[in-house]
């Protein structure tokens, strides 16, 4: 199946060590460890090890990194034949992004005396940008070349950082869980991306484009791991104490909620009430994605778990409604439906975030108004602090987009060798697999047959013994 346009025999090598050759002499000559990492910075101050951030810390980022290397890629091996790429590119393009995403998010926000210092923080930021990739990931899955990714996964890591920067630090916008900075921006980067990409024949590959009973319940094993792991991710970078532990209780009442509309929603929209199991694996998530930047705030329990509500609901309407307008009308192909779970809930997480801040008083947070908003502290009204979290949606809006429409004409570039629009969504381009024909069951001797209901939510027709 693999011609000479495919063929990753020199293009992937020579990527891969390039880049890399390139990371380790940017590392050599520009990163060192941090006071709480350095032997020698570390033990010439008074204190006990155990007072070390890395015991903080490290959980955290366990947590995260679990969401990063299985969660998200078993979520995106629902495709019946696509199995090995999805989990096996999550891997290539989070192990490049994270030493990546070290040197840019460095450049902007850990330099000292010309040097990077990192630690175990700057080991959850980078992890923090790698998610952002692997969202826009999900938006070109299936009709993208390994090398095409690493090349996506480069410019945005750049562009996530810029943007964090100018959110961040030059604005002081308050984003901890990442609804903007990692949800917002990683899904309309991969949706401009994956527009200029379009591919008007693609309806010849739809036979691949869908899952099976087994595909499925591995995308699930990737929910669930994301769920569970969620408030670890909100909150791991929050001050200690209680920002920390409000983040996390927040975003847990906010899964919970979000689950709850997901399901109900879910046996809503179908003529018969069935469940879909495309609602199921993404827009239960919603809720995590949508408390990420009020999750530090007063947002109280009862409020988050309204927002979990709204992001459960519009998410499952988006993959309901929304998705297939998007593809018909604006040439969107959106394989994993990265607007419903990341986009539309990371847009809605930046307006409670904003209006959360501009009612923030004295009176409800006290002195923990220094760890949320240090801004106000310094005299920014709340109102003002309001219009900053609004302006950095809009911003984040426009450097994704903007981006994204730049790197698709990049990558549009024959040589990187993408599939050809009659055998996307197909492990046996990529990698060596033992199946090659249709999937067939060798206990019962079926062989399934599968049809795809509007947007990528499969049908399962009747079985056909032979």
């Amino acid at each position: 199946m693999t011609d000479a346009s495919t063929n990753m025999r020199l293009k992937l090598p020579v990527t891969c060590f390039i880049l890399e050759i390139i990371l380790i002499i940017l590392f050599g000559a520009l990163v060192e460890y941090d006071h709480e990492t350095d032997a020698k910075l570390w033990h010439n101050q008074t204190h006990s090890d155990y007072d070390n951030d890395f015991y903080y810390r490290y959980p955290s980022f366990q947590d995260v990194h679990v969401m990063i290397f299985i969660g998200f890629g078993f979520l995106m091996t629902f495709l019946q034949r696509y199995g090995f790429g999805s989990v096996g590119f999550n891997f290539l393009i989070a192990a490049f992004a994270l030493q990546w995403a070290t040197l840019m998010q460095g450049f902007f926000h850990g330099m000292h005396h010309g040097k990077i210092h990192i630690g175990v923080e700057s080991m959850i930021n980078a992890d923090f940008c790698t998610g952002s990739v692997l969202i826009s990931f999900g938006a070109v899955l299936g009709k993208t070349s390994p090398v095409q990714l690493l090349i996506m996964a480069m410019f945005e890591v750049t562009l996530f950082a810029v943007n964090e920067y100018i959110l961040l630090t030059l604005l002081g916008v308050k984003d901890a869980g990442g609804s903007m900075t990692i949800h917002t921006f990683g899904a309309y980067f991969g949706l401009m991306v994956t527009r200029v990409l379009y591919r008007p024949n693609l309806d010849k590959s739809k036979n691949r484009n869908c899952s099976v009973y087994h595909s499925d319940m591995f995308a699930m094993i990737g929910t669930i791991y994301l769920w569970m792991f969620w408030p670890s991710f909100n909150s791991a970078i929050t001050a200690h104490g209680d920002d920390q532990h409000r983040t996390a209780m927040n975003t847990y009442y906010s899964l919970a909620a979000c689950t709850l509309a997901t399901y109900g929603m879910s046996a809503l929209t179908a003529h018969d009430g069935k469940l879909d199991m495309v609602h199921i694996q993404n827009a239960a998530l919603a809720g995590g994605v949508a408390a990420g930047t009020a999750g530090e705030m007063m947002l109280t329990p009862f409020g988050s778990m309204i927002v979990g509500f709204l992001a459960g609901v519009i998410s499952v309407l988006g993959f309901k409604y929304l998705s297939p307008h998007l593809e018909s009308k604006l040439k969107i192909q959106d394989t994993c439906g990265v607007h419903n779970l990341h986009g539309m809930p990371g847009v809605l997480g930046a307006i409670v975030g904003a209006v959360t801040a501009s009612v923030a008083t004295m009176d409800v947070y006290g002195e923990g108004m220094n760890d949320v908003f240090p801004e106000i502290v310094k005299g920014r009204s709340a109102s003002t602090q309001g219009g900053y979290q609004a302006l950095g949606l809009a911003i984040t809006l426009g450097i994704a987009l903007l981006g994204g429409a730049i790197v698709g004409v990049i990558l549009k570039t024959p040589i990187f060798g993408a599939p050809p629009d009659t055998i996307c969504f197909e492990d046996n381009i990529y990698w060596e697999v033992s199946l090659t024909g249709r999937e067939v069951d060798s206990d019962f001797t079926e062989q399934r047959d599968l049809t795809l209901t509007p947007y990528g939510s499969p049908q399962r027709l009747k079985t056909h013994h032979q």
